[in-house]
């Protein structure tokens, strides 16, 4: 009886410890708000161009809603194995969140990736965002999200853009340093270079001071690994289609910085995308997505007015430049908002931002592009919880 009881007692101490030696966590961001945009060019009854103000629920506002599984697993000598699975979803109808035209749907299409972590760094391999999604957390993707989107940071990376196929490296934090390497394989036989991508980036905290700068590349391909370089479905490659494969379709540079003076957040970046292979638009393509090369420039704050509540403000500006075009396109975004947190995982917020367009197309805040007028104005108001 003793003999039983014993091994009992040690079969359960070697359960206990396998079962300590390993977890998987689910977490997940349920984001939606209701939104008020002016000025929303629409066709008409009688086929006209015209505009008109709309109204909506939108999901994702800061952050897109999504549901994950990550996990870790001691293997034993500062080692351990990690994954990270992550879907997005749309909070307002309930629907997945789209898929690339190469596949014929992204189930964890926010993040999908397996590695190794130890005094070394981390080792992740799979489809992952690159390090501009990482030092976003000094600019104004922090606080306003997909709010300021449209205005260069959807473009620059900032707001988290995903590359396939790919293999990152990241270091431990080194006195506050955080360096990191990601290439993405462009996986098409007999042109190596054809849709591969690589970047490098890295990350300075100290105290209020946070500092970060990254550059990504890309390359043109049947199947790029730059999930930015993917058509819509159903779209034609165009990049394949003019024989470009393996030519740079794009370049991307942001340099971010960030100071905590007591309440207030205090930050500004600089980014520039190149993306050389673009043609001459047409004034109806004549768009961010389109140019030649585009500079972002970013200043704002969030400012602590108690501990429950952030003012936030920032001012966006864009200057576009494309091929064959005199002069550069030019959009300026002024945003405002307010951020209460009920608990540490639900918070409401309130914002409002207008969008200006000079010799290029406004593509608005939210709720579309505008018709023929140059401003739009968008609120919203919504609630986020975080599980």
């Amino acid at each position: 009886m003793k003999k039983s009881l014993l091994a009992l007692a040690v079969l359960g101490a070697f359960a206990g410890a396998a079962q300590a030696q390993s977890s998987v966590t689910i977490y997940g961001i349920v984001d939606t708000g209701i939104a008020y945009s002016s000025k929303v060019g629409y066709t008409d009854a009688n086929g006209n161009a015209a505009t008109g103000s709309k109204f909506g629920i939108n999901s994702g506002v800061i952050q897109g809603s999504r549901i994950g599984f990550k996990g870790v697993e001691d293997l034993g000598g500062g080692l351990s194995a990690v994954f990270n699975l992550e879907t997005g979803f749309t909070s307002d109808d309930g629907g997945l969140q789209g898929s690339d035209a190469v596949t014929s749907s992204n189930l964890f299409r926010r993040k999908s990736v397996v590695g190794l972590s130890g005094g070394f760094g981390t080792v992740l391999l799979g489809r992952q965002t690159d390090f501009a999604d990482t030092i976003s957390a000094y600019t104004a993707v922090a606080d306003f999200g997909g709010v300021v989107a449209n205005s260069g940071s959807s473009l620059n990376r900032l707001q988290g853009t995903r590359t396939n196929n790919s293999v990152s490296y990241t270091t431990a934090n080194l006195s506050g340093f955080t360096g990191n390497l990601i290439y993405g394989f462009g996986e098409q036989a007999g042109k190596t270079s054809a849709g591969q991508a690589y970047g490098i980036g890295g990350k300075y905290d100290n105290g209020p001071l946070g500092l970060g700068i990254n550059y990504y590349q890309s390359k043109a391909g049947s199947t790029p690994s730059d999930t930015s370089l993917i058509p819509a479905a159903g779209a034609t490659n165009a990049n394949t289609a003019l024989g470009v494969a393996g030519n740079t379709a794009l370049k991307s540079l942001n340099v971010v910085a960030s100071y905590q003076f007591g309440p207030a957040r205090v930050y500004a970046n600089y980014s520039r995308v190149k993306q050389d292979l673009k043609g001459t638009p047409t004034v109806a393509t004549a768009t961010l997505g389109n140019a030649q090369k585009v500079d972002t420039y970013e200043i704002g704050t969030a400012y602590s007015l108690s501990p429950s509540l952030k003012l936030l403000a920032a001012v966006d500006h864009s200057r576009a430049t494309f091929t064959g075009v005199d002069g550069k396109g030019k959009l300026t975004q002024i945003s405002l908002g307010a951020d209460y947190s009920l608990s540490k995982r639900t918070d409401l917020y309130a914002f409002v931002s207008n969008m200006r367009a000079t010799d290029i197309q406004n593509p608005g805040v939210t709720g579309g592009a505008t018709g023929s007028d140059a401003s739009q104005t968008a609120v919203i108001t919504g609630i986020r919880h975080k599980f």
